[in-house]
């Protein structure tokens, strides 16, 4: 049995897709959970209903912010996106399965994909950490040693990282007593040095040993700290370092995400005249009254002209196009393919 957790938030579209895409693609031995944050009742009631074999768990938080999204709607006042139940997720993933995916609401699966295959290997194998997807983003290949490991599977051994203590590895990436910037000034690092160890990682497209899932997320403490993410990786990496299969990934990229979609406007303020909660609100509503296919133009993201017909009348669709080409920009940036 494998359980795949959804991390959910006021995005029902979205996870209606996500969890038809599992339906129709993942196979094997697997249950459904969506740890949820604050997806209004109505909403989940219609997921419940459509997918009754899947587990909804309700975050501490669920009240408080199903008041906040009833305030934003009413006031505009925004929604604080950066109280993230994090304590919610790692408890819950910690009563799961040995083997796990832990995936948010507005990313799918788009190729099949075989857990108990992936369980089977990653014992044998000794693999930590499966990538089911990477944005398109084929350039970190560089920094790889890759080797086959199977017929669907290959090994992604990073290469040139460098691994110190605790408190070292702390300095280095929040440049604790100008660690990193020595190592900038002796040659050893440049800009893109702290970004390369996200070899060790993936937030939304990983097949995880739950215990090397756990040792990333500890000590999170209610927010998303990337740089601490990395900084349990590295320490734990650095003591399974000479298995080359320790992190692998699939041949094939089975998992995408959207690139014109956030849960809040919190991470997401680039200055535009556009609220993300009123967008998502109409959307959810149309989906709601069965008038917004969740499938729409899959496996691709949903076309903005379908977009259109649900909100052009309601919001200022052009500034929503400007926002979201400077969320894609802000991916393509780094590498990843936005189409």
């Amino acid at each position: 049995m494998t359980d795949i957790f959804i991390k959910s938030f006021n995005r029902p579209f979205y996870l209606d897709r996500c969890i038809a895409s599992i339906k129709k693609f993942v196979s094997g031995d697997f249950r459904i959970n969506i740890l949820d944050d604050g997806t209004p009742e109505s909403y989940l009631d219609k997921i419940r209903e459509k997918y009754p074999d899947v587990k909804i768990l309700l975050s501490d938080n669920y009240p408080k912010k199903i008041k906040a999204i009833e305030e934003n709607l009413r006031s505009g006042k925004s929604v604080n996106g950066f109280e993230i139940p994090t304590k919610f997720w790692y408890e819950n993933v910690k009563k799961g399965s040995e083997y796990v995916i832990v995936t948010e609401d507005d990313v799918w699966f788009t190729q099949p994909v075989n857990v108990d295959n992936l369980s089977q290997q990653a014992k044998k194998f000794n693999i930590n950490l499966i990538k089911l997807g990477w944005l398109g983003n084929e350039s970190e290949r560089n920094d790889l040693i890759i080797d086959s490991i199977s017929d669907d599977l290959e090994s992604a051994q990073p290469k040139g990282l460098l691994f110190f203590s605790k408190r070292l590895m702390q300095a280095f990436f929040y440049n604790q007593y100008k660690f990193f910037t020595i190592l900038y000034k002796l040659g050893r690092v440049d800009n893109l040095t702290q970004r390369k160890y996200w070899a060790l990682n993936s937030i939304l497209m990983g097949f995880f040993n739950k215990e090397y899932w756990l040792e990333i997320w500890e000590g999170m403490d209610g927010k998303v700290d990337e740089k601490r993410q990395l900084i349990n990786a590295s320490l734990y990496y650095r003591q399974n370092k000479s298995n080359p299969s320790f992190i692998s990934k699939l041949k094939l990229e089975s998992m995408k995400t959207t690139f014109q979609s956030s849960a809040t406007n919190s991470y997401h303020e680039y200055g535009f005249d556009f609220d993300v909660n009123r967008f998502n609100h109409l959307i959810n509503e149309a989906w709601l009254n069965n008038e917004f296919d969740a499938m729409e133009n899959f496996p691709r993201d949903f076309s903005l002209d379908y977009f259109r017909r649900f909100v052009s009348d309601k919001i200022n669709f052009p500034e929503f196009e400007k926002w979201a080409n400077q969320f894609r920009k802000q991916y393509e940036n780094m590498g990843c393919n936005t189409e």
